[in-house]
């Protein structure tokens, strides 16, 4: 009979012959869909459906579209990362909460910044719904540098308010955060293997940074314990946005299967 650890490496070696690289990247892909119109976005989705396996959906679109926007996507068997980064009283936000779980979103956004008592009554709101959405606390996002944190009086360097932020989500009970590459390795020591890290900010190589200021690559992102990569316009600005995403997880593979 075969001893325990002889059965354990067995199992280990199934899941490396099982594990496909370039699926796994595609899994952990997030397309934003940060375009005005619900037609832009079908283009996209569209192009991009074999590249990824969820899409986000922001204020840009979300205002634009409305709710009804997310039911096209959620048809064709894809994940939604309602990105609207709640951040009002608790009540206000455990209401949009449970709306948003409603609508069948997967991953929904709110601004730790709210507090320890906003971010619990979103985690209530959630708490005992069948296949609930993971909530993502945003810590402090990519566009703001030391400079922009303290101009509204943040004396903190960006990466310790992420902790400081990601330890009070966490004593409110969530287990999903969003934070830039360069916290992402900070956070996932600190909330452990189980929780889903959310990383904007990706920048293949070379790529014009625009407004955002704490970036990394895909791999260096993943390296770092991303669960997710949300990429955006280097995709969806590209002349050719499925040549972009295949490039992108030509990248992400390498890492995985490394």
């Amino acid at each position: 009979m075969p001893s325990l650890e002889q059965i354990k490496s067995g199992l280990m070696a199934a899941r490396k012959i099982d594990f496909d690289p370039l699926e796994e990247a595609r899994r952990r892909l997030i397309v934003a869909l940060d375009v005005p119109t619900t037609a832009a976005a079908e283009v996209l989705v569209h192009q991009l459906g074999g590249c990824c396996r969820g899409f986000k959906i922001g204020f840009e679109l979300f205002v634009a579209a409305g709710p009804s926007v997310l039911e096209p996507i959620l048809q064709r068997g894809f994940s939604v990362f309602l990105d609207l980064k709640l951040h009002d009283i608790p009540n206000t936000v455990a209401g949009a909460v449970r709306s948003a779980t409603a609508l069948g979103a997967h991953m929904i956004t709110l601004h730790a910044a709210g507090g320890p008592a906003m971010l619990a009554a979103a985690q209530d709101a959630v708490e005992g719904i069948p296949h609930s959405p993971q909530l993502l606390a945003v810590t402090v996002l990519t566009s703001m540098d030391a400079p922009q944190l303290h101009a509204v009086g943040i004396a903190r360097q960006p990466a310790d308010q992420v902790e400081l932020l990601a330890r009070m989500a966490l004593d409110a009970g969530l287990r999903g955060f969003v934070c830039s590459p360069r916290e992402v390795a900070r956070v996932r020591a600190l909330a452990g293997p189980e929780a889903v890290l959310a990383v904007p900010g990706i920048r293949p190589a070379g790529a014009d940074t625009a407004d955002q200021k704490r970036v990394a690559t895909p791999a260096e992102a993943l390296r770092r314990g991303a669960s997710y990569l949300v990429v955006g316009r280097p995709i969806t600005q590209a002349s050719q946005p499925a040549a972009a995403a295949e490039a992108i997880l030509k990248e992400m593979s390498e890492a995985l299967g490394g």
